[in-house]
């Protein structure tokens, strides 16, 4: 027994045995940490100075709307660089970001409009990381070990969202926002010196990309002629804009249906992302994904959410949550295992940044939207309008599956393999999950 259990956990953890993944695996943990810490300090203080889900939801927007608006683009550029260099700068303008908002929020009451700004720069650093940062991994590790290398990093910004929060709640609590924003600069430190020590000569670099015209289009029309890639953007940007909101649905749940705390809030969030990592690790072992298992956790994460609105009280809604955080980590991980891999090398970074335009993109769209209606029906009606959401997505992706989706994919150019795994979009800064 012993014996099974060790080979298990080495097959799970097999990546971490690489020096380049263990240091950028590293370096991300902590400053995911730090992220998170950031994300909930900047909706909680929107919150407290302006009592409006409208704003929150406002503020959402700021953070995400820089990536619907240049996510083509910003995958391009992910194609044509050096993807290690990329993220040292990226990673540097984040830190600015976050000791900016640090130096705000300790003159004690900023005005919204500026809390909105920065947001807006951090928002311009989403946009740039996520793809590279996604498509970096591939490189890391050797391609047999590419599917447990996305598990991994996915268990990994899922983990974050266990330890974020919870230090956000009691800093707030104790010592105020400022500090909140302070540690998340101080953390990015980890994540560069990390990327400084890999050595790239080892790096299994994808082909650059020549600069040409109509290079944004041809993304576009790659995803568009590959029916299972299609398909699961379609249905992220269904769940993404109305489901996947939780920055802005579950403070206002927590504070004014539920009657808690801002601490208690946070600790929600953290409830949700156990049941995130347990999710994410269950999958790290899993050799095949198709357009029905999509379907499915879009059905599980819809029941979830159904489950969670009928809550009567915080002691209720804490074990909901665990199935929150786990059906919603199925979703991403099946959707992105799908989107991950499928791509043509050539295309990666265009095509994940199209995910991460159509997840994280459409969160400007939805959050004020749900901040809207919570503010005029109550919080219940904003959960359950994502429940609902989910349902549709479900709906639609069964119609196309049902056409056997994966029998017309079946020898497509550029596909490397079908049998892949992905990770979420956490770990973008102000990330409303994680990564995606």
């Amino acid at each position: 027994m012993r014996l099974r259990f060790g080979n298990a956990a080495r097959e799970t953890f097999r990546s971490l045995h690489g020096r380049n993944f263990r240091l950028f695996f590293t370096g991300q943990i902590i400053s995911q940490v730090g992220n998170w810490l950031t994300l909930v300090a900047q909706t909680l203080l929107v919150l407290k100075l302006t009592h409006s889900g409208v704003a929150v939801g406002a503020l959402t927007a700021c953070q995400f709307a820089p990536v619907l608006v240049l996510g083509p683009w910003a995958g391009l550029v992910a194609d044509r660089s050096d993807k290690r260099k990329l993220l040292l700068i990226e990673q540097a303008v984040a830190m600015a970001q976050s000791f900016a908002l640090a130096a705000l929020a300790f003159t004690g009451h900023p005005p919204v409009w500026s809390i909105f700004a920065v947001a807006s720069v951090g928002g311009l650093t989403t946009a740039f990381d996520n793809p590279a940062r996604r498509a970096f991994v591939v490189e890391l590790v050797p391609e047999d070990d590419v599917q447990n290398a996305v598990s991994l990093n996915s268990a990994l910004m899922t983990s974050s969202r266990i330890f974020g929060p919870a230090i956000a709640g009691l800093l707030i609590a104790t010592s105020g926002f400022g500090w909140c924003f302070l540690l998340d600069g101080l953390s990015y430190v980890a994540v560069l010196v990390a990327l400084w020590r890999i050595d790239p000569s080892t790096v299994r670099s994808s082909p650059a990309v020549e600069r040409g015209r109509g290079q944004v289009r041809a993304g576009l029309r790659y995803v568009r002629q590959v029916p299972a890639l299609w398909v699961s953007l379609v249905m992220m940007a269904i769940v993404g804009t109305l489901t996947f909101n939780f920055n802005v649905v579950f403070p206002l749940f927590v504070t004014r249906t539920l009657h808690g705390h801002v601490w208690e809030f946070t600790l929600l969030y953290s409830v949700t992302s156990v049941g995130s990592l347990l999710g994410a690790l269950s999958t790290a072992r899993r050799h095949r994904v198709e357009v029905r298992d999509v379907v499915r956790a879009t059905v599980l994460f819809g029941v979830a959410m159904s489950v969670l609105a009928v809550a009567p009280t915080l002691a209720f809604a804490y074990p909901l949550a665990i199935g929150v955080g786990f059906t919603s980590i199925l979703f991403m991980t099946t959707t992105t295992a799908i989107v991950q891999l499928r791509a043509d090398p050539v295309m990666r970074g265009r095509v994940l940044a199209l995910q991460a335009m159509v997840f994280l993109g459409s969160t400007p769209i939805g959050g004020p939207i749900l901040g809207a209606i919570c503010d005029a029906f109550g919080a219940r009606v904003g959960v359950l309008v994502g429940a609902g959401a989910a349902f549709a997505a479900a709906g639609w992706g069964w119609s196309v599956a049902h056409r056997r989706v994966d029998h017309a994919f079946e020898g497509s150019p550029g596909a490397p393999t079908s049998e892949v795994l992905g990770e979420d979009l956490d770990g973008a800064v102000g990330s409303p999950v994680g990564a995606v």
